[in-house]
């Protein structure tokens, strides 16, 4: 028994040192409601807070990935994750789910979802295009 010790204690320094190599990503983008619904951003048009945001990925190894997110008020949301090296993002779909503002909350047309590779090194990240969001009704001061 004090054998198994004595190698479990000599062992134990080196087995604290191997380590795998980490991966950082980030995905991050904006929600907006575009108020006119002309597909230009202009004074009118404003970023929605608390949109929600799915975003799944398949890593390297083959796992999907799901992970939802919110915009914050300056109508951002962002992804991260740290993992090993080996399970990093490979390939990501992310995808607007819903607009919690009462006023805008149609989604425009072709905004379903954008696929993208995600081949990025350690640290930086992946800006995905606005979504945009447009109200049921056009106000009369755009037309």
């Amino acid at each position: 028994m004090k054998e198994k010790l004595l190698i479990v204690l000599f062992l134990l320094p080196f087995l604290l040192t191997v380590r795998v190599k980490a991966w950082t990503g980030e995905i991050h983008g904006r929600v907006v409601c575009d108020v006119c619904a002309d597909g230009s951003v202009g004074p009118e048009d404003h970023v929605l807070e608390g949109a929600e945001v799915a975003v799944l990925c398949i890593t390297k190894s083959g796992e999907v990935l799901n992970y939802q997110a919110f915009t914050n008020s300056r109508g951002i949301y962002t992804v991260a994750e740290t993992m090993p090296e080996s399970d990093r993002w490979d390939a990501c779909l992310a995808r607007p789910i819903s607009s919690f503002h009462e006023h805008c909350t149609h989604l425009g047309d072709g905004f379903s979802g954008v696929k993208f590779s995600y081949n990025h090194v350690s640290g930086y990240s992946h800006a995905v295009r606005p979504f945009v969001y447009r109200p049921l009704a056009i106000p009369i001061y755009c037309i």
